[in-house]
């Protein structure tokens, strides 16, 4: 069996993080993902994915992600039911990530977007695929350098003597 998920959007509230009666931290948001086609008034439709995602991954989410984040989100398809407060069962299906990829600097944010969801591809305004992602580089990815304990070669200037026979491909 197979259940995966990816998707590339931008959220459409700022995320809700929550923590269980045991101290587990989860964050609940949307992602408004644009679809591929067009509809008969040649506009551009677009999805809305509720995502859950859990632990420090979730307070990352909360901590750098706000309402028009373009983000990447890997994960699976969850559903599940619980008993509404009218007593009735609540039928609920969400994405529940595995991780969560910042699509863009923190700057990019909050610039002047252009446009709804459902508007230009992703809602329009600066893209920048440089795949800031939870716990590697949320700060320092929009100040210009990186972390050295991350990436054995970064800052070292030197070329990178590798033979042929070392690569994995």
């Amino acid at each position: 069996m197979m259940n995966r998920v990816v998707l590339v959007g931008r959220l459409t509230r700022d995320p809700e993080l929550r923590y269980t009666p045991s101290g587990v931290p989860v964050a609940n948001f949307t992602l408004a993902v644009n679809r591929t086609f067009t509809n008969q008034q040649g506009e551009r439709e677009a999805d809305f994915i509720n995502c859950v995602i859990w632990r420090r991954p979730a307070e990352n989410v909360a901590n750098y992600l706000k309402k028009g984040s373009l983000a990447g989100v890997d994960g699976r398809i969850q559903s599940r039911s619980y008993e509404g407060q009218d007593g009735k069962r609540v039928y609920v299906t969400e994405v529940v990530a595995d991780s969560v990829q910042f699509l863009e600097p923190r700057s990019a944010t909050q610039q002047d977007r252009g446009g709804d969801f459902g508007g230009s591809q992703f809602g329009g305004g600066t893209q920048k695929s440089q795949g800031y992602s939870y716990g590697q580089q949320e700060q320092q990815g929009s100040q210009g350098y990186t972390r050295t304990d991350e990436d054995p070669f970064s800052n070292d200037g030197q070329p990178i003597d590798i033979s042929d026979d070392d690569l994995p491909f």
